[in-house]
Parts: C-alpha cells; sequence; structure tokens
C-alpha cells in the first residue's frame, strides 16, 4: 500500500473526502517528524513506537578495495510494533 492508496482507505473508512484524510496523515507524519528531530520518542498504544536511535563510530571496509574506513557516528530511527500490531500480523 503507498500513501495515495492509504488516504484512498482512511477517506473511505472515516467517510470523508479525500483531501480531508490527505491532510490529515500528512499532519500526522509531520508531526512524528518533527518529535523525532527533537529526539522524542512517539508512541500510539495499540500500533507502536517510533524512537530515536544512535549509531556510533565504526570501522568499516571498503568493498572494492579492502581498505579500512572510519564511518562517521549517525542517528536513525527504529520502531518497536505494538502488541495489537503484531497480533493483526500473526
Amino acid at each position: 500500500m503507498n500513501k495515495s492508496e492509504l488516504v484512498a482507505a482512511v477517506a473511505q473508512s472515516a467517510g470523508i473526502s479525500q483531501a480531508k484524510a490527505a491532510q490529515a496523515l500528512s499532519a500526522m507524519t509531520d508531526q512524528i517528524t518533527n518529535a523525532m528531530a527533537r529526539g522524542e520518542s512517539v508512541s500510539l498504544i495499540g500500533f507502536g513506537t517510533f524512537s530515536p536511535r544512535e549509531r556510533a563510530a565504526r570501522m568499516g571496509k571498503n568493498p572494492q578495495t579492502g581498505a579500512s574506513i572510519q564511518i562517521a557516528a549517525s542517528k536513525s530511527v527504529g520502531f518497536k510494533p505494538g502488541k495489537g500490531l503484531k497480533d493483526a500480523v500473526n
């Protein structure tokens, strides 16, 4: 399912226009993005938790030359599914 299919499904399920569903979905993703950028976790009970994760700097190898390279520290996003989502998938 892509974004436009999700918007259509939300619009149908909620009985609202696709424009309103698109606005709501966009607002939700914007707020999750803003919270993650501030280093905050976002928990949606029954669905899951988005949380910022930090990766430490480490040594790696260039696959073409085999030379060792330093990989810089970075930030990433983690997602831990909630019980409701796990149960629905299983």
